[in-house]
């Protein structure tokens, strides 16, 4: 008997042939030849796996799987039909006589999903008022539907609604069938008389939960201190605070956190910045939406530390600011001549947010305000190396600062490259080029290739970024356009689409009166 081959010479490099391999059985003496085809070499992986299967084919699945199997197909089906059912019933619902009482009466009854898609569908829609009657209808189908917890949801959607009384009906249902309101049964109603200034009403159902031996929360406060906020109700927010720690109700992080904002919406800064000590003694945590709001108390009264204090909190924490609250941070530099601090404030956000429009816009501003060629030069470089897209605003900034300078030169050049860039001309734009005529410049070539590539056939419109106008001013062209367009009659200026064309021919008639 030869002996037996290796793995290795199998599969070693160089053989890549049949290797015929026999072997005696010792009980018949029968001699068993096996002939081994080792795979190519180049061959898939896919392609062996096929190949071993038809040496090794695979078992036939077991009961259990097959069992298994089948349970999951009629999951499937059964899935399959619950949400064409339910494809067919919204679709029903979302026609003109699309009555969900009507469609109940002959559907019979609805499961609970089924239930529940169709209210969704209705608060959607704003038919709150459906909602009652359906809930109503399907509960008297089946009796185990009336629980405190299908009621308490109905309860809120009314008042979302602004349903009050149908909510406070609901509740007397509630009591009638033996059922036992929540903290998620008064809230809701608390919360609804709150926010429509109905505080008398909010405060008797909060003395009728107590009644009933219900101890509100801190979101029940909370909802109540928001609202006195809303109303600018500030002496009844300190109020509301002492009948909470009165009722054993400690204020937590998210109370104070309330607190904070509503003091800061209302400017009521010695108590924002009261309340935000107590929470630093607590080591308790600001929001981000707190942090936002102080930021914007402080930009309102224009308090540049503490505005730069909490600008560098969210920064930090990368939470996202609005352009609004940026734009309202610029003012503030600018209105204290601080112009430096917009290049470093578009900086920071580029470093935490990324380039937009509005972080060139505030470093092009920095520059232009101070007259700097060189600095604005150094931003539109890099605005070229970042293939950054040019607008209106850009373009405008770059004017208005060779205008401010009276370098006619490099604005001639510039406007000579207008069409480079790609941008039309807006209101800004125009009154940018006849304030600079007024002032020396000769821009009848502007004026002229402009209406030769029809802009002055465009509708009037303002593109330019505000912080723009808040640097420079509105200039002597769109002071008189706002005072000739103020002298119109209401329905004249109510139906004519003005066209730069039309403006321009209406303000020389205008300024020669």
């Amino acid at each position: 008997m030869s002996s037996a081959p290796t793995f290795r010479q199998y599969f070693h490099p160089k053989c890549f042939t049949n290797t015929i391999h026999t072997e005696t059985n010792s009980s018949n003496n029968k001699t068993i030849s096996f002939i081994f085809k080792p795979f190519p070499k180049f061959q898939s992986l896919t392609t062996q796996a096929r190949l071993a299967s038809s040496i090794h084919p695979p078992s036939p699945p077991s009961t259990n799987d097959a069992v298994l199997d089948s349970k999951h197909t009629t999951l499937l089906v059964e899935t399959y039909h619950v949400h064409r059912g339910l494809g067919i019933l919204l679709r029903k619902l979302d026609t003109k006589d699309g009555d969900p009482l009507r469609i109940l009466a002959e559907d019979g009854d609805w499961p609970k999903e089924y239930f529940w898609a169709v209210v969704k569908f209705l608060k959607n829609a704003s038919r709150f008022s459906e909602i009652l009657q359906v809930f109503d209808m399907w509960k008297n189908i089946e009796k185990s539907r009336i629980n405190e917890l299908d009621y308490n949801k109905i309860i809120s959607l009314l008042v979302e609604g602004g349903m009050m009384q149908s909510a406070i009906s609901t509740l007397q249902e509630m009591k009638i069938h033996g059922l036992k309101p929540s903290l998620d049964t008064y809230n809701p109603i608390i919360h609804g008389f709150s926010r429509e200034g109905k505080f008398d009403e909010a405060l008797r159902f909060l003395d009728e939960m107590k009644e009933l031996d219900l101890e509100p929360d801190t979101e029940t406060y909370g909802g109540l201190i928001r609202s006195y906020g809303k109303f600018k109700m500030y002496d009844e927010i300190g109020k509301c605070v002492k009948k909470m720690e009165l009722d054993g109700c400690s204020p937590d992080h998210i109370t104070y956190n309330i607190l904070i904002q509503e003091y800061s919406r209302g400017g009521v800064l010695q108590r924002m910045e009261k309340i935000n000590q107590r929470m630093i003694s607590k080591r308790m945590r600001l929001q981000s939406s707190t942090l936002i709001a102080m930021l914007g108390a402080y930009t309102t009264f224009g308090i540049v530390e503490k505005m730069e204090m909490f600008c560098r909190k969210l920064l930090n924490s990368k939470t996202w600011i609005g352009d609004d609250l940026i734009r309202k941070v610029a003012e503030v530099y600018i209105k204290n001549y601080m112009f430096s601090r917009l290049e470093d404030l578009g900086i920071d956000l580029r470093s935490t947010f990324g380039e937009s429009d509005l972080v060139w816009c505030l470093r092009l501003l920095s520059y232009a305000c101070l007259l700097s060629r060189k600095g604005m030069d150094i931003v539109v470089q890099e605005m070229r190396d970042a293939k950054a897209p040019w607008n209106v605003t850009t373009v405008n900034i770059i004017m208005l600062a060779y205008v401010k300078m009276r370098d006619f030169t490099r604005l001639r050049i510039f406007l000579s490259l207008f069409p480079m860039y790609r941008v039309k001309p807006d209101i800004v734009s125009f009154g940018i080029l006849f304030d600079a005529n007024r002032i020396g410049f000769d821009g009848r070539g502007t004026l002229e290739a402009w209406r030769r590539m029809r802009y002055l056939h465009e509708v009037v419109e303002m593109e330019t970024d505000s912080l723009v106008l808040t640097a420079f001013g509105k200039g002597d062209f769109l002071k008189s356009c706002e005072e000739m367009y103020s002298s119109l009659h209401p329905e004249y200026r109510e139906r004519k689409t003005w066209t730069y064309n039309d403006l321009i021919t209406l303000l020389s008639k205008y300024s020669g009166k």
